[in-house]
């Protein structure tokens, strides 16, 4: 088992990571949260991993903070929740706000993220209700930041995260990217699309 990785980050492409440890170079997908806490390619990053092993591959995931690794294993838990599904929970939500959505069970708010509807967001709400950490308040979140990247690569992110390329483009062509990070561009654009879901 591949618990944790140190090494040099060579790749950021939104899902996809590749880090350099010791010569060996390591492929992995994170969520964009992890994005959001990543340095520019050239830095020295520290990632939480857990291996997914299958048949025709072993699939390795990267994660900024231990936290987030107890979060996607809580949610792989869950019947009908695979990486993918779990990935695109963690990159529409922060772990505050999926705790805060699984404590006061709020459904509307899950659905929102692509690939989640209403059965499988009520499935995450009663099987995880009494198995993760409390909620924490409200004035607890902190907000993302990341490096810069360019506009199409905001674009490749949400496409990864199943959203359509036509309803990708709109979204990132609705945020203002002058001075932002690719990061930012994303965060904001899905800001945009959980409001269109609404």
């Amino acid at each position: 088992m591949i618990g944790r990785l140190h090494g040099t980050l060579l790749v950021k492409e939104p899902p996809l990571l590749l880090v350099d440890v010791g010569g060996v170079g390591y492929e992995l997908e994170a969520p964009m949260s992890t994005f959001y806490d990543l340095p520019q390619a050239g830095g020295i990053v520290t990632l939480h991993t857990h291996l997914v092993v299958r048949d025709d591959a072993h699939l390795l995931y990267g994660f900024s903070r231990e936290r987030q690794r107890r979060l996607f294993r809580s949610l792989l838990k869950v019947n009908g929740v695979g990486p993918r599904v779990a990935l695109a929970i963690l990159s529409g939500l922060s772990d505050d706000e999926l705790l805060r959505c699984i404590a006061q069970e709020d459904i509307a708010r899950l659905t929102r993220v692509p690939g989640i509807g209403r059965k499988t967001a009520e499935r995450l709400i009663i099987e995880l209700r009494d198995k993760v950490e409390p909620a924490p308040s409200a004035d607890a979140v902190r907000p993302p930041a990341g490096p810069p990247d360019p506009v199409q690569e905001a674009i490749s992110a949400l496409v990864a995260l199943g959203y359509r390329p036509q309803e990708a483009s709109r979204a990132v062509g609705s945020v203002s990217p002058d001075g932002l990070r690719s990061e930012e561009i994303i965060r904001q654009a899905l800001k945009g699309l959980a409001g269109l879901r609404t």
